[in-house]
């Protein structure tokens, strides 16, 4: 009989949505996900994340241990911070675990690089499937690395967990057969092609600076002037960006330096941001653009967005029953006439959905492209 929580409870809710695939079941049985959460994660609020402490609240703390819900596990605010907003590190949602892990087709046999070690969890799922042997993990963070392999050794496995700077791979142990990130990236990484064999598989999370939250798969082929790797989004995934390509976090701060403004009006509502087809698609055609939001009364808000590269910013203030809204443009791009831009071109498209996009990785740079690798966005 299952247990409220526990291993098995986790991978019989798994297995019900949909989420895991049958060469994965006997891994999520075996892997405890609770041996890898620490004692002290933070939970999200109204005014940003609070520390839960394993020992002050046991019952919530295992609850949350096998919830399917991304716990954070690390801030950058200081240790005894009230209230921190600032995560650095996360255990991922197990669906989102399964559903990588899946898009990754991993066989017996198969050497495997994971770029983010994390909590560990991870890395104990492929050394479950494969073996410890099979399993390269590496991690940034020095203390993040030696939990994980202290977490890895309590619970039984040991596959090799590495500090080192993820965006250049484990070249020690390559090549490989598979290659998963548990980290965002928009400029995929040369040694992540380079360390994987021809027909390797490499899963990687891939975003924008105005949209972090798609999964690739990617499949690298043999070229005359060096590995290309290719493929299509496959699933949604935001994940933590891999920190040398974070972008800049404060986009108010770009918008309150002010400087004469360009002022229009548009009717393209700034709700339409809010489908995840367009906002792929804009953030994809208006590079560096980041965006904010903030609340009037009685329904009002606006949209705040900017380019930390050139200080270019606008603001779009939204009405309720509008038929039109004010545009404030600032700087040297007009950032909402190309979000206009952009919007119009995927509307025009016939409003693709994200997984109709891939992505090519080639020596000379990468190319998203719509309906395959012959059709590339105007960027």
């Amino acid at each position: 009989m299952l247990t409220a929580n526990g291993p098995a409870a986790l991978t019989q809710m798994l297995s019900h949505g949909g989420h895991l695939s049958a060469d994965w079941r006997g891994p999520f049985l075996r892997v405890d996900r609770a041996r890898f959460i620490p004692d002290r994660i933070w939970v999200r609020g109204d005014d940003g994340y609070t520390p839960l402490d394993r020992a002050a609240d046991p019952d919530r703390w295992e609850h949350l241990a096998y919830a399917d819900e991304a716990l954070v596990t690390q801030v950058e605010d200081p240790p005894d911070a009230e209230v921190a907003r600032t995560p650095s590190s996360s255990a991922s949602m197990p669906r989102i675990v399964a559903r990588m892990l899946a898009a990754l087709r991993a066989e017996d046999g198969h050497r495997v690089l994971e770029i983010g070690a994390g909590t560990g969890y991870n890395a104990a799922l492929l050394a479950a499937r494969l073996g410890d042997e099979q399993v390269t993990s590496v991690e940034v963070d020095a203390e993040l690395a030696e939990r994980a392999r202290a977490s890895l050794e309590t619970a039984g496995y040991a596959p090799a967990v590495v500090t080192g700077d993820g965006a250049e791979g484990w070249v020690a142990r390559a090549p490989y057969d598979r290659l998963i990130a548990t980290c965002s990236v928009h400029d995929v990484p040369r040694a992540w092609i380079e360390q994987t064999k021809p027909g390797g598989i490499i899963v990687l999370p891939w975003g924008t600076t105005l949209r972090n939250g798609v999964l690739l798969q990617l499949t690298v082929e043999h070229c005359p002037d060096g590995p290309v790797a290719s493929g299509r989004v496959v699933d949604d995934a935001a994940f933590m960006w891999m920190r040398a390509q974070a972008p800049p976090r404060d986009v108010m701060a770009i918008a309150r330096a002010g400087g004469e403004t360009h002022d229009s009006h548009t009717g393209l509502d700034p709700h339409v941001l809010g489908n995840d087809d367009a906002w792929f698609a804009v953030g994809v055609l208006v590079p560096g653009c980041q965006w904010a939001t903030g609340q009037g009364p009685d329904g009002a808000w606006t949209l705040w967005l900017a380019d930390a590269g050139t200080g270019s910013w606008a603001s779009v203030d939204y009405e309720p029953d509008a038929v039109e809204y004010d545009v404030q443009q600032h700087g040297p791009r007009r950032l909402w006439a190309e979000v206009e831009a952009a919007h119009a071109w995927w509307a025009d498209a016939g409003r693709p959905a994200r997984t109709q996009f891939g992505l090519t990785v080639t020596p000379a740079g990468q190319q998203v492209w719509l309906n395959g690798r012959g059709n590339a966005l105007p960027v």
